[in-house]
């Protein structure tokens, strides 16, 4: 998802409308990447086509300028998306339609969260000496760099934004970072390694990024949350079978967990590289069975784990205990395995259980999944409660800055930012480089739940005991 976030004054006259110059769709769901901008554009629409026409309804299709879009009566709509009578003053909302594509899971909350944010700041908050309210804007990513590329370009060049936020792997974050870097405009990212996005990105020591942040963990958080479970299996063999593509996410783990796992006594059987969308696996288990490996990670695309691990089990490789990253992070994608999702392991940074609270409204963690699931009836993810710290990031600089529309001052309070919310305790000044914020993940296992078909149960909470743990370890194939 990428999303745009404009810091604008609470007076300012603008309207709400989406990206095809209609309403919201109720219940459109996002892909991971968000962005928020300021009243700049309205003013810019106005000098453009004149005073905005009386509405009479959702406004017309698309006619060639994208700009060129009708503005909705204002109203607080069925989503609770903040509209305006005449003579109210809120801030205006653009959405765009997301694709479907195989990070698409990293997406599924974006429009829950983008509600629950702009219910937090109806009456506002005070930034530079007035009363602010922000506007946001999402882009669909399509799972794709290229796409995320185009994105942010059309955000920084076209909105003119203030910041821009945005989550879902190295694959989107990327890109968008290296835009906005290049481009000066404020930028937090979330559920991206560290080293990947870091070394990805070209990163130098003890220079940094100006523009750019990111909040999530690396290779040192996930060995802290894999490796005493692997210790806790009892294996003769510390063979750990690695399944890792050739990309920026895997040559991240390929550098950096095995090293680490060797500190351990583990030794990484690497399958060896492959482009994303393979179809036969067959060279990799081959390998792994020889190997007796009988723990398992990897960093596949979801579509491809659910390739692998159905034929893993046809080929007779049943790992005694698996511990995925990048995958298995969603409902969908246990339910897609069905029984073959029993007991999967995987690194949890955030779940109902965690003892955090939103900054912005006092939310718990159990509050806002609960709220998830009422008003979706879906199962709470991982990226609820990132993309909700987003957005409380983008605000707390806002807050901070002397003037919360000038570009410096606001990216300056993004590396200096120590604070607490959603997410927990995140410190930028404090990572392993410079604007770089750590989370703890715990260990959690899959396993079938009461209101839904899978659930989420923590099993291991060594690197990070303030999350409750839920039940005991169990081996994924007994």
């Amino acid at each position: 998802m990428i999303a745009s976030i404009s810091c604008c004054s609470f007076g300012s006259n603008d309207r709400s409308f989406d990206g095809n110059g209609r309403d919201p769709i109720p219940g459109s769901q996002f892909h991971p990447h968000l962005f928020v901008k300021g009243d700049s554009y309205v003013r810019k629409y106005r000098r453009r086509h004149g005073p905005p026409p009386a509405a009479q309804g959702p406004g017309p299709e698309r006619r060639g300028n994208r700009r060129r879009i009708r503005p909705c009566r204002v109203r607080r709509g069925p989503q609770g998306l903040v509209r305006r009578r005449r003579h109210q003053r809120h801030p205006e909302y653009r959405f765009r339609q997301p694709q479907t594509g195989p990070l698409a899971g990293f997406a599924n909350a974006d429009s829950f969260v983008v509600k629950q944010i702009q219910e937090a700041l109806a009456k506002g908050f005070t930034a530079g000496g007035s009363n602010r309210k922000i506007e946001i804007i999402v882009k669909d990513t399509q799972s794709s760099s290229t796409r995320a590329t185009a994105a942010a370009k059309e955000l920084i060049t076209q909105d003119q934004v203030d910041i821009v936020v945005g989550s879902g792997t190295p694959d989107t974050t990327n890109p968008v970072a290296d835009q906005c870097e290049a481009s000066g405009v404020p930028n937090i990212t979330t559920i991206a390694p560290w080293e990947a996005w870091w070394n990805g990105r070209g990163g130098k020591d003890g220079e940094g990024f100006k523009y750019t942040t990111l909040f999530f963990f690396g290779m040192q958080e996930f060995a802290d949350c894999f490796v005493p479970m692997w210790d806790r299996m009892g294996v003769s063999n510390k063979s750990v079978a690695a399944l890792w593509p050739d990309d920026t996410d895997a040559n991240a783990f390929r550098r950096g967990l095995t090293p680490l796992a060797g500190k351990g006594g583990y030794s990484m059987i690497d399958g060896g590289g492959y482009q994303d969308g393979a179809t036969d696996f067959s060279s990799p288990i081959s390998k792994f069975k020889a190997a007796n490996a009988e723990l398992f990670t990897g960093t596949p695309i979801p579509p491809d784990f659910q390739t692998f691990w159905k034929q893993a089990a046809q080929q007779g490789y049943r790992p005694k205990l698996a511990t995925v990253a990048k995958v298995m992070l969603f409902p969908s994608e246990a339910e897609a395995l069905g029984d073959l999702t029993k007991n999967i392991a995987t690194d949890i940074w955030w779940s109902p259980s965690h003892p955090y609270k939103s900054s912005l409204d006092g939310t718990s963690a159990q509050q806002l999944a609960d709220k998830f699931a009422q008003d979706t009836g879906k199962q709470w993810t991982q990226a609820l409660g990132s993309v909700y710290s987003l957005f409380e990031i983008a605000v707390e600089a806002f807050k901070k800055s002397s003037d919360p529309k000038d570009k410096n001052d606001v990216a300056d309070k993004l590396q200096k930012m120590n604070m607490t919310g959603m997410s927990g305790p995140l410190d930028f000044t404090k990572g392993p480089k410079p604007g770089i914020a750590i989370q703890h993940p715990v260990g959690g296992q899959w396993r079938k739940g009461t209101k839904f078909p899978w659930d989420i149960t923590i099993v291991d909470n060594t690197a990070n005991k303030d999350v409750p743990v839920g039940g005991d370890l169990e081996a994924t194939n007994a």
